[in-house]
This record gives structure tokens, sequence and C-alpha cells, in this order.
């Protein structure tokens, strides 16, 4: 678009915990349109983590998503014929995507029998502090401290 920024789109809350942002997770879960199989996959998710951790799996869910989801990033930048890695704050929207999406895309690679077991183990590793998703956020983050030096570059 030319003139000005696309609206942002409404996104409803899920039926079960009423919650916007589950139903952000499960639009990234989903594919080829199959919403409703990925809600089904989230909330026995869900239900596995309530059950082995003896708490709200909503709220574990939640902790685990904060805990794998960084807070700055390295961005490419060609200065003078020379490429830099020049450490950027992200902002609140992309922040949270880049955690559902680590969450998803690691829980996917697992290997337990289903989806619903598999995305399960890696939430209550995120809440641990542990497991793949987190340390990628741990290794973006290293990332960023190693070209610490490079940040007067900013965009």
């Amino acid at each position: 678009m030319r003139k000005s920024r696309p609206k942002k789109r409404v996104i409803l809350p899920d039926p079960k915990f009423n919650e916007v942002l589950v139903t952000k997770f499960v639009n990234n879960l989903m594919y080829e349109g199959k919403k409703n199989l990925a809600f089904k996959v989230f909330y026995e998710a869900i239900e596995i983590v309530s059950e082995k951790m003896q708490e709200d799996g909503l709220e574990v869910w939640k902790k685990a998503l904060a805990n794998v989801t960084p807070a700055v990033e390295v961005r490419s930048r060609r200065i003078g014929g020379a490429t830099f890695q020049i450490p950027s704050e992200i902002r609140a929207g992309r922040k949270m995507s880049i955690g559902m999406k680590n969450l998803i895309g690691y829980s996917r690679k697992r290997h337990e029998k289903s989806m619903g077991q598999k995305l399960a183990g890696e939430i209550m590793a995120g809440y641990k502090e542990e497991g793949s998703a987190f340390k990628k956020k741990e290794d973006t983050h290293r990332m960023a401290e190693a070209n610490k030096a490079f940040s007067h570059f900013r965009f």
C-alpha cells in the first residue's frame, strides 16, 4: 500500500479460555486452514500439561511463552563492504510472534507420538527454562551481546 498502513485485524478470543493470545497461538499452529484441528491439538496439550504439572495449564503455557520470547535480535546491515550483525530491540508484536513460532517449530521437531504431546513437552520444557525453544532465545541473546560493539550502527 502506498498511502497508509494497513489496519490491524481484530482477532476474536478463543471459545474455551476467552483469550486472544490463545487464538493467535492457534493461528500459528494451524496447517491448511484446519483451525478446529489446531484448537484440538492446543487444548490436548494444555490438558496434558495441567495433568503432569498439577497446575493451571494455561498459566504454565503463558509462563513458557514468556520464557521463550526474545527481547533483542541481530539484523544484518552492510556498511562499507562489510556485513555487520547489529543488535536491536524487538517491538512487542514481533516479539510475541517469534516466541510462538519458536515454541511451535521446536515442538514439531520433538519425538513424541502426537502433536498434542509434542507441544505439551515443549511447553513444560519452556516453563522450566530448558528445551530447544528456550535455547534458541538464549542463543539470540548471546549473539546480540557478542555484537554489542556494533550497536551504534542502528537503523
